[in-house]
């Protein structure tokens, strides 16, 4: 079992207890003692879990592994979301059609666009309200089943509908990323923005810096998968060094 999928395995065993031993971990994996070790010491280090005398404990405080509805995520890094969703919006000329996913640094994009030309196909209700007005844009809402913590559509509508359409650009966001690895909340949620990402001819990753080193429950992509990632200056060296290594990184202003 590779070091990211022992951890994900690690960080779920958390969520469920709150408190994890050393042994529960290596009889749960089938891994040593001292790999164990060393994968607690590392997500201690980033802050993933509190280290223990014989084991680990879930941080508390902020999510706890629960999944923070929008309302709450409204008001998190909101200077940072603002500078990136700017920044992005300069990447979309008139004339295009592009793909938004969920998110509140997508709601602020789609505020940038309110003014443009373009076609413009989001499965999240928040996006399709800010824009829903827009003479100039052609809006598409695609359906599905609703998820009211997010204002995400979902499931199989949703998908069949949108393996259907091609995308100049996509712009989506993510709960967690991990070295190469992008993962969300809900495995409803992540196949409907992998399958628009297979779709798209050019992929942008647009999040705050606050969400490298986080995981989250579900893998839908890599961030090889982007062309480019688009995100703020309170990025750590090292992690942007990783980036740069996978994909185009553009710092917002």
């Amino acid at each position: 079992m590779k070091k990211e999928e022992r951890q994900i395995q690690i960080q779920k065993m958390l969520n469920s207890t709150g408190t994890v031993t050393v042994s529960e971990i290596v009889n749960a994996l089938c891994v040593s003692d001292m790999t164990v070790r060393r994968d607690l010491a590392e997500m201690a280090e980033q802050g993933i879990l509190i280290r223990t005398h014989g084991g680990a404990q879930r941080v508390l405080g902020e999510d706890n592994g629960l999944e923070r509805s929008h309302q709450e995520k409204k008001h998190l890094q909101e200077a940072e979301k603002t500078a990136i969703a700017k920044t992005a919006a300069d990447f979309i000329p008139d004339g295009e059609t592009i793909f938004l996913g969920l998110g509140t640094t997508m709601e602020l994009l789609a505020g940038c666009l309110r003014h443009r030309t373009m076609r413009i196909v989001t499965n999240s209700l928040p996006v399709f309200e800010i824009l829903r007005f827009c003479k100039t844009v052609d809006l598409l809402l695609v359906g599905g089943e609703y998820r009211s913590i997010t204002g995400a559509f979902v499931g199989m509508t949703s998908v069949q509908a949108i393996q259907n359409m091609r995308f100049a650009k996509i712009f989506i966001s993510a709960n967690g990323i991990v070295g190469n690895n992008v993962y969300t909340y809900s495995e409803a949620e992540g196949e409907v923005q992998k399958t628009a990402l297979n779709n798209a001819n050019r992929k942008y990753l647009v999040t705050d810096a606050s969400k490298f080193g986080r995981y989250d429950f579900y893998e839908f992509c890599k961030v090889s998968d982007f062309d480019h990632v688009i995100t703020d200056a309170g990025v750590d060296e090292n992690t942007l060094q990783q980036l740069r290594s996978l994909s185009d990184v553009i710092i917002a202003s």
